[in-house]
């Protein structure tokens, strides 16, 4: 029996993983700096994906920049992509993260793909659209936050 959408979110936020960070900004203003922050210091291992990030600051939040989801997974063990980017370019997401054999795939607040879900779903990973982490999270953690 399938879970519905607040188990997975349950699930994906009652304890720490390393979590892929697709479209991380080093821009501290940034919503993708400001969730990967927040979640780092929750004890979540932060792993940017960015491939348009100088490669003189390789670095986002301390943690090694890879250009892809491929690319990390050869280094770490990917537990959560978590996407940052327009809904348009989340079906390559999608596709490299069952490439990898992600577990999981979260899209963030504001970004939706209902056939690229679906194709995820398909293959086995838990998966959330259009919520924000770390709000669910903090909630989870009887935290206010927005």
């Amino acid at each position: 029996m399938p879970l519905t959408e607040a188990h997975t979110i349950a699930d994906l936020v009652s304890r720490p993983r390393t979590v892929a960070v697709v479209g991380l900004s080093p821009k501290p203003h940034r919503e993708s700096f400001k969730v990967a922050q927040y979640m780092q210091r929750q004890g979540w291992r932060i792993v940017p994906i960015n491939p348009n990030v100088n490669p003189n600051a390789s670095e986002i939040l301390g943690e090694k920049v890879y250009t892809s989801l491929t690319e990390a997974a050869a280094v770490e063990k990917i537990e959560l992509v978590n996407v940052f980017r327009n809904s348009d370019d989340v079906p390559p997401v999608v596709d490299e993260a069952i490439a990898i054999g992600a577990p999981a795939l979260w899209l963030q607040l504001g970004i939706r793909h209902d056939a690229a879900l679906a194709q995820a779903q398909a293959a086995g990973l838990q998966c959330v659209q259009d919520k924000c982490l770390l709000v669910e999270h903090a909630r989870s953690q009887g935290q206010a936050h927005g």
